[in-house]
Parts: structure tokens; C-alpha cells; sequence
């Protein structure tokens, strides 16, 4: 895999120049020192990913995904100092299509680089995402027996590339008395679900949580995945995390999440499938379409990334194909239309 760096920190660059030589088949494409030359560079070498700094003079990252995005598109890995004050840039530069985001590398007290392993995961999982597709194996253990007596009506939503600001347009449509509970799973790291709640929160007139073991839906919240395992509905109807199957490389998964609700959740609901890399979520869809749910796919016209509403349509699994900005408004039409 070609891999480019972009950053303005020697040190940082170092760091990261000694993960990557780690793993043999990984080489260097070119180092770029701020996001002009990045820009220039992408357009003239594209490489297979690109391990972006979100701070740097000239241009931010968040630019120079934009651009590089719209002109000369490829993987995105963004690389932050700290979780908690790039949170905002990370989910503006998702939006333009990164795919992650991870703490960049530290040289330790010892010499050693500290960060490099999971960085290698990431660069790791992407390597599937953009080279090769991989089937989920394993059985999802499931925990609890009792069914409830009560479902409330119930939107599930799955996302990735572009997802965060895809999901701010959703929330922002409903209203603050909608009368249903709603799931999400958007691909993103745990160290940054907190972040992403918080922000959701204040483009949402619902009130977004992270999903716990064992919370329980309600109507009028909106609950996210907040781990690296995969979320999943129990028989009993809580919410519950499971590290099967191991080697899917979608964590966590919304095919996982969605074909539980399909096997679970007695009461038809809506089911979303927005923009994405790769195929997760489509085989899901279809198993809530199977039983009954109505499913959405976001169109490609307003996708970051169509792949995942791409693959889910090919599978006819979506009952309607809609822009972004029209999907709240059709969840709400089909509480009207008495379809619950």
C-alpha cells in the first residue's frame, strides 16, 4: 500500500515514517508539510491513503480533505494530538469523506513510539475497505431471554464515510416531540463516540446518548453505538456489545446490529442505510426488508461515498432511494401513514 503523510510536526512525521516500516508492503508514496503542497501532490500522485494532520498552516485538514476529495479522491486517515479539542474538525473533515481518525504516535519515556499499533489496525482495516471485501463468520452471542411486552416504534440508522454530518442533517429534521426511539451505528473509533454524541447533540432536538450494556429504547432518544464491539439487540430488547465476528473488518458493524433487530424486534419500523464506504449495512437492510421494515437508502447524489447505499440498493433492499435531506421527513411520514 502507497501511504502519504501529511504533517507539519518533524518529530510526528518521524514517528510515523518508523510505524509504517513495521509492515513491508507499507511504502511512503510522499510527505507533505502543510496542505498546499498536499493538495498539489495528491493531484499529481494519488496514494492508496493518506495519513492527514488536521492543524497545519496554510490550509487545515479539514480543507485539504475537502479538495482532495473533490479532486483527487482517496482514503483519509486523520491524524489528531488530542480527542478532545479537534473534536468539531474531525467530524467537519469526515463529513468531506476522511474515513477515521486516531491519536498520532509519541516517542515514550523509554524511546519507544507509543500509538503505532493502533494506528497499523487502522491502516490495517482500511487496507480491506479499499482492496478487498470480507464476509463476517461466527455467531453473535447474545445475552438475556425475556421479550418485553412493549416495542416502541423504532429507526434504525447505519453510517460511515461522510456518516456524522449526514446524521446531523437527519436529527436536525425531526422534531423534539417525534414520537419513536432511534439507533445508530456510525463507523467510527470509541475515542471518538463520546465527541460525536456531544455534537450530534447539538444539531439534534432529540437528546443523543451512547448505547450501553443493557440500555433500553426509548422513544424520544437517539442512542449510538460507543465501542469498537459490535451493538446488538438482545432477545430481552436491551442493547448489548459482542466482539464477534473478530475479523469483520466494520466496527462496529451495522449489518451485525441490524440483522439482531431483524431477528428481535417484533414491530416493523424504518430502517437507514446512509453514506458509507463498502458494503456494510446492505445484506441488513434486507433483512429488515424481509420482515417487513421499510428501508431507506441515502442517494448517491448527496453520498460523500456511495457504496454502502450502492450495495444495498443493488440488493434491493431499500423501499425508497432519497437525498439526505429529505429522509426525516419520510421517517415521520410513515408514523402518519399508521405503519407501526
Amino acid at each position: 500500500m502507497r501511504i502519504a503523510i501529511v504533517n507539519d510536526i518533524p518529530n510526528v512525521v518521524e514517528a510515523l515514517k518508523s510505524v509504517l516500516a513495521q509492515v513491508p508492503d507499507y511504502k511512503v508514496a510522499w510527505i507533505a508539510g502543510n496542505g498546499t503542497q498536499a493538495v498539489t501532490k495528491c493531484a499529481a500522485d494519488t496514494p492508496d491513503l493518506i495519513l492527514m494532520d488536521l492543524l497545519m498552516p496554510v490550509m487545515d485538514g479539514v480543507e485539504v480533505t475537502r479538495q482532495i476529495m473533490s479532486d483527487s479522491p482517496c482514503a483519509i486517515l486523520l491524524i489528531t494530538d488530542t480527542v478532545n479539542g479537534d473534536t468539531s474538525k474531525v467530524f467537519e473533515a469526515m463529513g468531506y469523506g476522511a474515513l477515521d481518525a486516531i491519536h498520532a504516535p509519541i516517542l515514550g519515556h523509554s524511546g519507544q513510539i507509543e500509538g503505532g499499533a493502533g494506528i497499523l489496525e487502522k491502516i490495517a482495516t482500511i487496507g480491506k475497505l479499499i482492496g478487498k471485501t470480507s464476509k463476517p463468520s461466527g455467531r453473535i452471542r447474545e445475552r438475556g431471554s425475556s421479550p418485553s411486552e412493549f416495542t416502541p416504534p423504532l429507526i434504525v440508522i447505519g453510517s460511515s464515510t461522510g456518516g456524522p454530518q449526514a446524521l446531523a442533517v437527519l436529527l436536525s429534521g425531526l422534531p423534539a416531540n417525534f414520537s419513536a426511539a432511534v439507533v445508530i451505528v456510525q463507523h467510527v473509533d470509541k475515542q471518538f463516540t463520546s465527541g460525536l454524541a456531544e455534537w450530534l447533540n447539538t444539531q439534534s432536538r432529540l437528546p443523543v446518548k451512547l448505547a450501553q450494556v443493557g440500555s433500553q429504547i426509548q422513544v424520544g432518544q437517539v442512542l449510538i453505538a460507543a465501542t469498537n464491539d459490535h451493538l446488538i439487540l438482545q432477545p430481552n430488547l436491551s442493547l448489548w456489545y459482542t466482539k464477534e465476528p473478530r475479523d469483520y473488518p466494520y466496527r462496529p458493524s451495522v449489518d451485525v446490529f441490524f440483522k439482531s433487530v431483524a431477528q428481535h424486534w417484533t414491530r416493523k419500523g424504518v430502517a437507514v442505510l446512509l453514506t458509507g464506504m463498502g458494503k456494510d449495512g446492505a445484506q441488513g437492510l434486507l433483512s429488515l426488508r424481509s420482515t417487513g421494515w421499510y428501508t431507506i437508502a441515502q442517494d448517491q447524489a448527496t453520498s460523500v461515498v456511495y457504496g454502502m447505499p450502492k450495495a444495498a440498493v443493488e440488493l434491493k433492499a431499500a423501499v425508497e432511494i432519497l437525498p439526505i435531506e429529505a429522509i426525516a421527513q419520510a421517517c415521520e411520514k410513515q408514523f402518519l401513514r399508521s405503519i407501526f
